[in-house]
């Protein structure tokens, strides 16, 4: 980053560049390097290893398909679990719905946690102080492995799979998701570009369907992370992709959820069209 710009590179060719403003914070943190920025086009974003996490500007498209469309799709969920989501995104989305009455947050780097209440309300709107949302500080392979109860959605709102968070995108974490969310839950999950990192893609699906019956990846154009990204849907039972617009317009109707940027009854069904080269990424047919 230099005093001007932003440069993110997601491959060796291609990079988001974004003009700075100013900068509002640039520290270590104990855990990674953490920096805010007020931009020109997409208003405060931030970035953890000198990877752009989040902007106030465009963050729907990432939380809106992460939380809402997991949240819609289950039939009522009560319980969430976030592991990650610091800035405080998902846990907004999932506020949206009356029948969530609890929602943990499990953040590794509390420093994350401290700067979007101080500087990213445009981001959480409150939802991190919010009654229903509770927030700890922890490592989230532990707190999955030794959570007792069970739950009707996990998020989890990660950094990319390399480094600290590579542990919570492998098979063995995804069966204690699992376990944790039984045969009705869901997992919600970010994986990356099928463009750009497409052997990724491909290992990070494999890794869900050896632990998940129906494993739905979903896309979304972000621009961000550099254009065309990769979400999933994983559950037992539950399967995203079977909803009609009729029912997910029903249920947003009924939860009297409005306000969405993106998500809507018929976005729901198209984030599942997949255009042929990333079907030929998919390791075997899913159900």
């Amino acid at each position: 980053m230099s005093r001007d710009t932003i440069v993110d590179w997601h491959s060796p060719e291609l990079a988001t560049q974004l003009t700075i403003e100013r900068v509002l914070l640039d520290q270590h943190t104990g855990h990674q390097h953490l920096q805010l920025v007020e931009t020109r086009g997409f208003g405060r974003a931030f970035l953890l290893d000198r990877h752009l996490m989040s902007s106030e500007g465009d963050e729907f498209f990432y939380h809106e398909h992460l939380a809402q469309l997991p949240a819609i799709s289950h039939p009522n969920p009560v319980n969430v679990l976030i592991i990650g989501g610091g800035d405080g995104g998902s846990a907004r989305q999932l506020l949206m719905h009356p029948s969530i009455r609890d929602i943990q947050i499990c953040e590794l780097d509390a420093q994350v946690v401290t700067m979007a209440r101080q500087h990213l309300s445009g981001i959480h709107q409150g939802s991190l102080d919010n009654p229903r949302v509770r927030t700890q500080i922890g490592d989230g392979f532990e707190y999955v492995r030794q959570y007792q109860e069970q739950v009707d959605l996990i998020v989890l709102d990660l950094t990319d799979p390399q480094g600290p968070a590579a542990p919570l995108y492998d098979r063995h974490f995804f069966a204690h998701c699992a376990r944790v969310l039984g045969e009705q839950g869901i997992l919600s999950l970010h994986l990356c570009s099928p463009q750009l990192d497409p052997v990724r893609f491909s290992h990070l699906l494999a890794e869900l369907m050896a632990v998940f019956r129906y494993v739905r990846p979903l896309l979304v154009p972000i621009a961000l992370y550099g254009g065309l990204w990769s979400l999933a849907c994983a559950s037992q039972r539950c399967d995203p992709k079977a909803l009609s617009a009729t029912q997910i317009q029903q249920r947003l109707l009924k939860r009297q959820i409005t306000g969405l940027h993106y998500y809507n009854q018929e976005t729901h069904g198209a984030v599942f069209a997949l255009p042929n080269f990333v079907r030929d990424l998919i390791p075997s047919v899913t159900p």
